[in-house]
């Protein structure tokens, strides 16, 4: 991500910071400096504005004054009460004081506000901005219409007076109120389908499964970014699927938090790492829908299984085959397995066992599953398994009398293979 700084002595700078993921592409960062000033300096064709201390005063008197009336009124808030602290809780002290400013602001859709001076007196200035900003946005996927951010700094010499924020919003209130009714109108049945009471297991699986099934991978998605385009359009790209996955298990009270980076071929990607039972897990809706395999691999569409397990709960080993970690804060090394999609579906094996796979298939019969996946320890487990269900044809010892014709799938990279029948 490139960004263009250029400071200098009691001028001001205004900043416009546009986070982005085209489909799984690269963040940007988009840079304006509105032509307001009565005194301007030359910046990169553009203006900039002076502003000192008497002029600060005159401003700090006026938000004074906007804050008074705003108080008298109703204010409508858009933070989710159960949204994940995970990122804040990794913030520094002073840090925290202004994530919770911008939280304040952004959550009723404030126009402008002044960061805490207490942040400014711990050491932070104007290069933090960026940081606690986007942390703010990694917890909160409930500000679906905030699209980046403005600030002004004030200053006096070398000192630093002051820094107002504001939130860059891609639609008026009123839209983000008729949007929010829909996006809950959508979500309630979803939160409904699944008990309370249900293990954080279970309720991560459901959410990843209805994700996935509820939702089309396109890159030409509208609203892509947020939790809209999925709720709603049922249309997105990988930032919508994980802020939508982000929003469910927060809901049903499961720590969720969304993770930026890339993957091994070059492009920026979204996922998520949540707690289950204790112990942090990876997990990766989006690569998940056996839809956005398809684009990339070439994969047959009829009979295909719509859902892959590959990255449902997952380790941070496992993760990085093809995933690269970019993140703002430190995030815990995932090593348990105990809640892997495949250790907890029976689906994991050491060696080649007939009665593992027995069960396997029989699970799925009652289940109402219409694929089976299997994953492998090693490379040796893998090739054990593939010579006896495909070169000696025993995958017909585990299918039902009639069904005689079987496709199936294999990721020498993931070590698992996935069968289906297709004569149905």
């Amino acid at each position: 991500m490139k960004k263009n700084r250029c400071w200098g002595t009691n001028i001001l700078l205004l900043f416009l910071a546009a986070f982005v993921l085209v489909g799984c592409a690269d963040a940007s960062v988009l840079e304006v400096v509105p032509q307001t000033a009565a005194v301007s300096v030359e910046h990169g064709g553009k203006k900039g504005q002076r502003k000192n201390a008497g002029a600060l005063n005159e401003q700090n008197e006026e938000s004074e004054k906007n804050a008074e009336t705003a108080s008298k009124e109703e204010t409508f808030c858009f933070t989710m009460e159960t949204a994940s602290s995970f990122t804040y809780d990794r913030l520094s002290e002073a840090e925290q004081i202004w994530y919770k400013d911008m939280e304040k602001l952004i959550g009723v859709m404030e126009e402008k506000g002044t960061l805490s001076e207490q942040g400014i007196a711990a050491g932070l200035d104007e290069t933090g901005i960026d940081k606690i900003f986007q942390c703010l946005l990694n917890d909160h996927p409930e500000f679906f219409y905030v699209d980046g951010y403005t600030y002004t700094k004030y200053t006096m010499g070398d000192m630093l007076l002051s820094i107002e924020f504001a939130g860059s919003y891609s639609m008026d209130i009123d839209t983000a109120k008729q949007r929010k009714a829909m996006i809950e109108e959508a979500v309630e049945p979803i939160i409904g389908g699944i008990s309370a009471e249900a293990s954080d297991y279970d309720k991560v699986k459901y959410v990843y499964e209805t994700v996935i099934i509820n939702t089309d991978y396109n890159l030409n998605a509208s609203d892509n970014q947020n939790i809209y385009s999925v709720f709603v359009n049922k249309s997105s790209v990988c930032q919508g699927y994980a802020k939508a996955t982000q929003y469910l298990l927060n809901r049903l009270g499961v720590e969720c938090t969304m993770v930026q980076g890339s993957v091994d071929t070059g492009e920026g990607h979204a996922w998520n790492l949540v707690s289950v039972d204790g112990s942090f897990y990876y997990v990766d809706t989006t690569w998940g829908d056996a839809y956005y395999r398809r684009e990339g691999e070439n994969l047959p569409d009829e009979g295909y299984p719509e859902i892959n397990y590959d990255y449902l709960c997952i380790t941070t080993k496992d993760l990085l085959r093809t995933h690269i970690l970019n993140t703002y804060v430190p995030l815990p090394e995932c090593v348990d397995t105990k809640d892997n999609y495949y250790v907890r579906e029976g689906a994991l094996f050491t060696a080649y066992d007939r009665e593992q796979m027995k069960r396997l298939f029989e699970n799925a019969r009652l289940e109402d599953k219409t694929f089976v996946t299997v994953k492998c320890s090693d490379e040796a487990c893998f090739q054990e398994i593939m010579g006896a269900l495909i070169t000696d044809y025993e995958i017909f010892d585990y299918l039902d009398k009639g069904e005689k014709e079987v496709s199936y799938s294999h990721d020498e990279k993931w070590l698992s293979l996935t069968f289906w029948v297709t004569n149905e």
